[in-house]
């Protein structure tokens, strides 16, 4: 007999069929001047750049298709990593809106205090950020139909241990502009182990992310494999945070960790239908 958990991952698995393995379109090779002299300045924070090598932050970006002139809604933008670059990039002629998380009993949500902190040092650069909140009790990014792209990083595996990963996606969906882009990037689990539905290590399996984005209504556009990395076995101690930056076990085999780097990281495209 399979497990109710067990029997929601083949029903995922099947609605993906064959759109899992669709083209997957490479990051542009010509990337926009003002993007790239973004993410080399120097006014960054040096923790954040010295990240570059593994996410691939231009190369990203342009994957997804950002514009200067788009309203774009970043979800739980953690410590600010994304906010240096596209805070000024989006400043003067789009805009820029952060989904945070809800404040938690115990104080602020994860990363909101880093990155409030973050804004208020760079406010004169970062211009005008829209703020709103994501999480159990608030599903409304903005008003409907109105955001060009959809922008999450590493946080697919949050809401669904949360259990509203679906309520978060379908949020996504209702302020998204017909043909608007979500783009996602989050840790890429085996493919030879059933879907934790929780996502207790940290780690989804890409054909699971892409059947649940189907499920909120998303076209499958394709995937980009720039941040990619097969040194990542997906079988640590303490889940992917076992990994750079987080480095749970501190010195036990860290030298070990920081050769392997940052997680395989997925980096999937999805279309809300124009019709």
């Amino acid at each position: 007999m399979f497990s109710p958990a067990q029997l929601r991952t083949a029903l995922l698995t099947l609605l993906v069929g064959c759109t899992a393995v669709a083209a997957t379109p490479t990051a542009p090779t010509k990337l926009d001047p003002q993007l790239l002299a973004l993410v080399a300045s120097p006014q960054r924070t040096n923790a954040f750049s010295a990240r570059d090598a593994a996410r691939h932050p231009a190369e990203e970006l342009s994957f997804f298709g950002l514009e200067p002139s788009m309203t774009v809604v970043e979800l739980w933008p953690g410590g600010g990593y994304w906010t240096e670059i596209l805070g000024p990039y989006l400043a003067a002629k789009g805009h820029y809106i952060v989904a945070l998380p809800p404040p938690r009993k115990d104080g602020e949500g994860e990363g909101v205090a880093s990155w409030t902190a973050l804004v208020e040092r760079q406010q004169a650069r970062l211009g005008t950020i829209g703020r709103t909140t994501l999480g159990p009790d608030h599903f409304e990014l903005a008003p409907a139909g109105s955001v060009d792209l959809v922008l999450t990083f590493r946080n697919l595996h949050n809401w669904m241990r949360g259990g509203y990963a679906d309520q978060a996606l379908a949020a996504c969906f209702r302020a998204l502009k017909p043909g608007g882009i979500l783009g996602v990037e989050d840790h890429r689990a085996r493919t030879d182990r059933p879907q934790d539905p929780k996502a207790e290590n940290g780690y989804v399996r890409q054909d699971y992310a892409i059947a649940l984005a189907r499920k909120a209504g998303f076209e499958f556009v394709g995937a980009s494999e720039i941040n990619a990395n097969p040194k990542d076995t997906k079988d640590w101690e303490q889940g992917v945070w076992t990994l750079p930056p987080t480095l749970t076990l501190g010195e036990k085999d860290r030298a070990r960790y920081v050769a392997i780097g940052e997680a395989d990281n997925f980096v999937l495209m999805f279309r809300k239908p124009k019709a």
